[in-house]
């Protein structure tokens, strides 16, 4: 039997606390929770201090240039995560007796996914539950791993380094990367481009390209072609390393599918090599722990019925 403490714990605590918990720890600070949560610092450091005290437990090391949570902080963080998750559902749960399909469907998202396939599927499923309203939120696939983990997404779609246990995945399609410059670089105009041209140019590089990223072909293909050692650009976003490359600021590595827009209105060409290309898959993530909404299952249905019909190789973007 737990003891009476234990049992009158959720009773006695402030569930507001955790809220500003996690904000606190999601901004690394108290200055910025303070301007997140439209409150003072004296206010959002006592609510942290409240809360130690109701857990009996340092939450979080406060000194001059320092932030860290503590091992305790950081298991408290990922449970308030996964009740907060919970609780934005209710409002689509509450919805379900309703005939007609309604609820609200949160979809973390890596940035520029471009998959026609994904994108009909949506196009059908919204015509078809025009009640049903969407949230899309651009993360680093990292913490789009992350927020379904914790349940505060309705499903995820990004790249993976490694393939996570307790997550549902599948492929939602592949794409190959190709080498772009801008019309502004020296090769941009020449007639005949080989690879001996490319070598110790600079070059701008997604941040996940480092050794075991989901990008690290990239890296690798880099050092084939004997390109500069050290990086003049870097960038978690698609579309800030299409800048860089179009500002010359350096050559860079683009989904061949994406880019072949900006090659037809010459903002940027493709450069060799043209075969044997780092291929990238890009995956759907589902928590099978989360209490799914109707709406929610119904799109993850219509999705997975998608990929059964169609065949990889049909979702493969820009091969050779």
């Amino acid at each position: 039997m737990q003891p009476h403490h234990t049992r009158r714990f959720p009773w006695n605590l402030d569930w507001n606390l955790l809220r500003t918990f996690m904000v606190i720890v999601e901004q690394r600070g108290i200055s910025k929770s303070a301007a997140v949560l439209g409150l003072k610092q004296p206010t959002v450091s006592a609510a942290l201090k409240r809360l130690e005290e109701t857990v009996g437990k340092q939450l979080i090391v406060r000194k001059p240039n320092e932030f860290s949570v503590t091992r305790a902080g950081h298991a408290l963080y990922t449970e308030s995560a996964t009740i907060f998750g919970a609780v934005s559902q209710l409002p689509a749960i509450l919805e379900e007796e309703v005939a007609e399909l309604r609820g609200h469907i949160s979809i973390a998202i890596t940035s520029s996914v471009d998959c026609y396939h994904f994108d009909d599927v949506l196009s059908r499923f919204s015509q078809a539950h025009p009640s049903v309203t969407y949230a899309f939120s651009v993360f680093e696939s990292e913490d789009v791993e992350n927020m379904v983990a914790l349940n505060r997404a309705s499903l995820g779609i990004c790249l993976l380094s490694s393939l996570p246990k307790q997550l549902e995945h599948s492929v939602l399609y592949k794409e190959y990367f190709g080498l772009y410059c801008g019309p502004t670089h020296r090769l941009f105009h020449t007639e005949t481009v080989s690879q001996s041209d490319l070598e110790g140019e600079p070059f701008v590089a997604f941040q996940t390209e480092d050794v075991g990223g989901p990008l690290e072909e990239i890296s690798k293909l880099r050092a084939r072609l004997k390109l500069s050692r050290e990086w003049r650009g870097v960038s978690s976003s698609l579309n800030e390393m299409r800048r860089m490359i179009i500002a010359n600021i350096g050559l860079g590595a683009l989904p061949v599918h994406v880019a072949r827009k900006d090659v037809e209105a010459g903002n940027l060409r493709q450069l060799p090599p043209y075969k044997n290309l780092p291929e990238v898959s890009i995956y759907l993530l589902n928590n099978p722990a989360r209490r799914h909404t109707d709406a929610e299952k119904a799109l993850l249905s219509a999705i997975r019925s998608e990929l059964d019909t169609v065949p990889l190789e049909e979702r493969t973007y820009g091969g050779q």
